[in-house]
This record gives C-alpha cells, sequence and structure tokens, in this order.
C-alpha cells in the first residue's frame, strides 16, 4: 500500500538521535516518499540535503523531498538577505515545494505585518516558479483568505493540516489548492467533518507534520513518518473507502501536486 507523507519536519533535531531507523520505520509502513518541509533558511538547506541524500527509495528509507521557506513564527527573519537565500535554494530543482508559510495569530510569534509581508513573497514565488505553496493558517482565517485570492495566476499549493474556518477552505478550493489531514483527524474532539465533506478526491492529501500531532494509536509521542498510515486509515473510513485506495488515491495526488513523478 503505497503512502505519501506529504509533510514531516524531518530535518527536525528531534530526528537527530535516531533519523536512520525513522526512515526505516517508514519504509517498512509502506512510506515511498516524504517531503520535508522547512521552516527557516536553516531548516531548508538541512532539507535540501537530505534530499539529496535520499533520492530515491531503496529498502532502508522512502525516497525525501525538500521545501524551501519561511513559516510565520519566524517571518521577523524576513527580508533582502532572506529573500535571497530562498531564492537560492527554490532554484533547486529538488526543492519541490515554497514553504512552510501563511499566517499564524494565534501565537503571533512574529509580527503580523512581517507575516503578511513573507506570505506575500513566498505566495508570489510560488506562482512564478511554477512549485506548489505549503500553507499554514492558525486563527487568520480572514487574511489567509484574502492573501490566497489575490496571489498571483497560477498559483497550485496544499492547506497542510487543515483547522482553518470557512473563507480558508473557500479561498483554497477556489484557487485549485489540495487540502491535507494530519493525526488530528484521529483526536475525539475533531470536529472538522464538515470540512472533509467539501473537500473532492483529487484535492486529498495525508500528513504527519512529524515530530507533532501524532495519531491515535500513538498520541503523546514524538510523530514520525510511518505514523501516516494510521492518519490514512482514518481518513479511508471517513470518506467511505478502502484503506488501499484511500492511499493509492493520495499518494497519485501529492506526486501530482509536487511533480514527484512516477514511482
Amino acid at each position: 500500500m503505497p503512502l505519501i507523507d506529504s509533510h514531516s519536519h524531518l530535518a527536525d533535531p528531534a530526528f537527530d538521535p535516531d533519523r536512520a531507523a525513522v526512515l526505516a520505520r517508514a519504509r517498512a509502513a509502506g512510506v515511498e516518499v516524504v517531503v520535508c518541509v522547512a521552516d527557516t533558511v536553516p531548516a531548508s538547506e538541512r532539507c535540501l540535503d537530505l534530499a539529496a541524500s535520499h533520492p530515491a527509495a531503496t529498502e532502508a528509507a522512502p525516497r525525501l523531498a525538500a521545501t524551501a521557506g519561511l513559516h510565520p513564527h519566524h517571518a521577523s527573519a524576513f527580508g533582502d538577505a532572506a529573500a535571497a537565500a530562498l531564492a537560492r535554494l527554490l532554484d533547486d530543482p529538488r526543492v519541490v515545494a515554497v514553504g512552510e508559510t501563511g499566517l499564524d495569530y494565534h501565537y503571533d510569534r512574529s509580527p503580523r505585518e512581517r507575516q503578511r509581508e513573507a506570505f506575500v513573497w513566498q505566495l508570489a514565488e510560488a506562482a512564478r516558479r511554477g512549485k506548489p505553496v505549503v500553507v499554514h493558517s492558525r486563527d487568520a482565517d480572514d487574511d489567509t483568505a484574502r492573501l490566497l485570492l489575490d496571489a498571483p495566476a497560477g498559483l497550485t499549493g496544499v492547506l497542510h493540516c487543515f483547522s482553518a474556518g470557512r473563507p480558508v477552505l473557500e479561498a483554497a478550493l477556489a484557487r485549485g489548492l489540495c487540502v491535507s489531514w494530519s493525526g488530528m483527524i484521529t483526536f475525539r474532539r475533531w470536529d472538522l467533518a464538515w470540512a472533509l465533506a467539501e473537500v473532492p478526491d483529487e484535492r486529498l492529501l495525508v500528513e504527519t507534520d512529524a515530530p507533532y500531532l501524532a495519531p491515535v494509536p500513538h498520541r503523546g509521542q514524538r510523530n514520525e513518518p510511518a505514523y501516516v498510515a494510521a492518519t490514512a486509515a482514518r481518513l479511508a473510513e471517513l470518506r467511505g473507502m478502502a484503506p488501499e485506495r484511500l492511499a493509492e488515491l493520495t499518494a497519485a495526488n501529492a506526486r501530482r501536486l509536487f511533480r514527484l513523478g512516477t514511482l
């Protein structure tokens, strides 16, 4: 059963002690590709290094693909130097997407104006380069929706770990973005069935957001790419389809969105 973890922070220091073992467990669980998502310029560089070291799936590890971007938590670091560094990284074909970017007004770890500035720049870069954008949105529905709708033509991308409101979902679907679901869909108090029902099959993705948000029955542990299988199984149940079909569907969607080619 082929699986693609469309969003994992595999370059995070949480994996430094045992990354090879984490990758081996992912491969044993049927994961063929992990998209290593960055949140800072240094993390973007580490993601690219990982992608370079794992260009194809083997018996011991999945293929790794990289993103390059600046998370809203770190938008204070955005400026000419960060933009130049990200642009250089985005030139590399092993970098398959822009982000993680977006808006986070829940924690407000960067000024909101700086968040919007960094988000707009990354949206424009994604559209200009023909690479998808990976969007984070928390407690920023109106601005996220507005900036998605105002983004340049040709934008593709994904709302990762969807937990926003209707304005964000409608804007994303209007722009042709995919919607990715994390281990939160296994939580007892998850209440976004209304949103899942509105996402067509061809826009569905599945992710871990590792090392965060481990799904049941691993909740409370460090999340890792192998656990995408539990999230996919729950997503299949919610969609009323066989787990094998859900895995094939989401893998095909991820290959198309990130231009991963055939496996």
